[in-house]
């Protein structure tokens, strides 16, 4: 029988940008410990969105027993690298305050949903990018990177300039749900040549070297605004199934898992996370994250 534990949250602030302070929020389960640790990414095209958005599955992370952060993190005309400056901060925070927060060093991971799945794959993808790792501990901190031994998936946007181009498309044959996609995309991302090249799909097309730690993507269907083929793709499959065949050609292991769009905010679509989590970090082993 599945245990489920009680939580408390609590808000901190982990990283100021002059007077801009960015915020997490702790979902901490009461126990003995120490639990494995998950930074959620909230979506939002890169152009809005906070850690309130993260509510849902955080629940359900921290009743199954894993220490859930949310973070806030600079997006929109920040600009492309900003968010993954903050975000391998916000990893290498919860790694130096490990024993502090309860959980391990060695048992940390992320996720994200829409443009937050995203951001989770291309920081756990380029742990050791000298650009995303500018932004120091303060001093006296341990020693850590921001390795993560597991990155799971919501409706990720895999691949932010075919996503960008089929808003185009999109919006010019009149489709409703274009909305401000292309506005709030271009506003982080500037130009397709930075598109292109914070694209884990194309990463691993170019054959960049980055790390694969074991990966989850959860799908909802129908979905054309994540779930649709790139027609300047020779791959003839839809952005999962590519993405899913190209890392796994690049000796990664990834699970591809379909639910009904409709269930996107429910636990049919978190509870796979929490499962996976669980599976990928057993706090009672010690396994060496890949780096």
């Amino acid at each position: 029988m599945t245990q489920t534990y009680d939580f408390t949250t609590e808000d901190h602030e982990y990283l100021r940008h002059g007077s801009r302070t960015m915020k997490l929020r702790l979902y901490k389960p009461r126990g003995a410990g120490p639990f494995p640790a998950v930074i959620d990414l909230h979506g939002g095209a890169w152009g809005k969105g906070s850690l309130d958005e993260c509510k849902g599955r955080d629940e359900i992370l921290a009743k199954s027993g894993i220490l859930a952060v949310a973070i806030d993190f600079r997006d929109g005309h920040d600009g492309y690298p900003t968010a993954l400056q903050d975000i391998n901060y916000a990893i290498r925070w919860v790694k130096a305050r490990a024993a502090q927060l309860n959980t391990r060093a060695d048992c940390i991971g992320v996720c994200g949903q829409s443009s937050g799945g995203h951001l989770a794959m291309l920081a756990a993808m380029r742990p050791h990018d000298a650009r995303y790792a500018s932004i120091a501990l303060p001093a006296g901190s341990p020693a850590v990177d921001a390795s993560v031994r597991a990155v799971a998936m919501a409706w990720p946007v895999i691949n932010p300039l075919s996503r960008y181009r089929n808003a185009v498309r999109g919006r010019a044959a009149g489709e409703k749900w274009v909305g401000d996609i292309p506005e709030r995309q271009g506003s982080f991302w500037k130009n397709d040549d930075n598109m292109s090249e914070g694209s884990p799909m194309l990463m691993l097309e170019r054959g960049e070297k980055v790390v694969m730690p074991p990966a989850l993507w959860v799908q909802g269907q129908p979905d054309q605004v994540h779930d649709y083929r790139d027609p300047e793709s020779p791959v003839p499959l839809n952005e999962p199934e590519r993405f899913v065949q190209n890392y796994r050609k690049a000796g990664g292991a990834i699970e591809l898992l379909y639910i009904e769009q409709a269930a996107r905010t429910t636990p049919v679509a978190h509870d796979p996370v929490a499962a996976f989590f669980l599976r990928e970090m057993p706090v009672g082993a010690a396994v060496k994250v890949a780096a």
